[in-house]
């Protein structure tokens, strides 16, 4: 009887994390991207051929985890599934004791950008919940199935193509749900404010440089403020510019102070200038910052005195509304 109620308070705390974890970085895979690129890097494991191919494995990684979240909820292949999740979460945790002990990664990335936790606290919570896998495992013949094989398997089917659509959602626009420092309505100015236990400021390594002063304490007091944001000109999609060009005369003729943004070197943003006929200058800002700030590249940011009042790729220009 009591094996039973720790298998089953066990499944019900698994599953949900499992649901949770995954659902918080399904809706924003290139965040994950961006992790699995730090981890794959030469300071970390030196991995670096595997680069290219970080935004498959993180969306192949986020799938299997929150499916394998659903299934354990519906007691869909217990045995399968326990396993799974054994396994998974045991790569995990050698990851985050790796990134804790050498100090090598600060977030895991574990909850996105929902949650912050320190490599150290990442590695407890996984070393807990291999503790309740394991209970899982001796107990595997009390994880009894919720509905009938074919209403499981429908459930399964129906869960991987939702969550196949809001991943090609989200990498074709933006998050759905955007947990950063820079969603629409967070002001940039609150956020570069220290908080009182003196950590880190939500928004840091926010400038706008062009080539001699820092402009973001200026832009960041103007009433219309509109930012193309390209992170990498080498890396842009070059189609979004004709778009770019469009939105941006619309907002100088309606009173925007329009500002390109970018990590890149100004030879390649004087050629997407000239090619596109761009009607403003660019400024220089951190990288890791214009990617923090937009899963876009191009994308646009519109600002009213620092407050974040819309954000959109490239491809959904056409919805905007200045």
């Amino acid at each position: 009887m009591f094996l039973k109620l720790i298998v089953h308070l066990s499944r019900i705390f698994v599953g949900a994390m499992f649901i949770f974890s995954g659902f918080v970085k399904l809706v924003d895979p290139i965040g994950s991207q961006y992790k699995f690129e730090e981890y794959f890097s030469e300071g970390v494991l030196n991995l670096e051929f595997l680069i290219p191919y970080a935004l498959p494995f993180s969306i192949l990684l986020i799938i299997v985890e929150i499916m394998l979240g659903v299934s354990l909820l519906l007691g869909y292949k217990s045995k399968i599934t326990t396993w799974s999740l054994l396994g998974i979460t045991t790569i995990f945790l050698f990851l985050t004791w790796y990134s804790a002990y050498y100090n090598k990664v600060t977030d895991c990335g574990c909850f996105g950008d929902a949650i912050k936790l320190t490599p150290w606290e990442t590695f407890w919570k996984n070393v807990i919940l291999i503790g309740l896998i394991l209970f899982l495992l001796i107990g595997v013949k009390n994880i009894k199935a919720l509905f009938s094989k074919r209403i499981n398997t429908s459930l399964m089917i129906l869960s991987f193509v939702s969550f196949l659509f809001i991943t090609f959602h989200v990498l074709n626009h933006l998050p759905i749900i955007d947990f950063r420092a820079y969603a629409v309505g967070k002001n940039i100015t609150e956020g570069m404010q220290f908080p009182e236990d003196g950590s880190v400021p939500p928004v840091h390594d926010f400038m706008l440089e062009d080539t001699q002063n820092d402009l973001a304490p200026e832009i960041l007091k103007m009433d219309k403020v509109l930012l193309v944001i390209v992170y990498n000109a080498s890396k842009s999609d070059n189609k979004g510019f004709i778009d770019i060009k469009y939105i941006a005369d619309k907002a100088i003729s309606k009173g925007y102070n329009v500002y390109g943004v970018s990590a890149s070197f100004e030879d390649d943003l004087i050629l997407i200038q000239n090619n596109y006929d761009l009607p403003f200058d660019f400024l220089f800002c951190d990288e890791t910052t214009l990617k923090t700030m937009l899963r876009a590249n191009p994308g646009v940011i519109t600002l009213n005195k620092g407050t974040v009042t819309g954000k959109w790729n490239w491809k959904d220009i056409a919805d905007i509304k200045l």
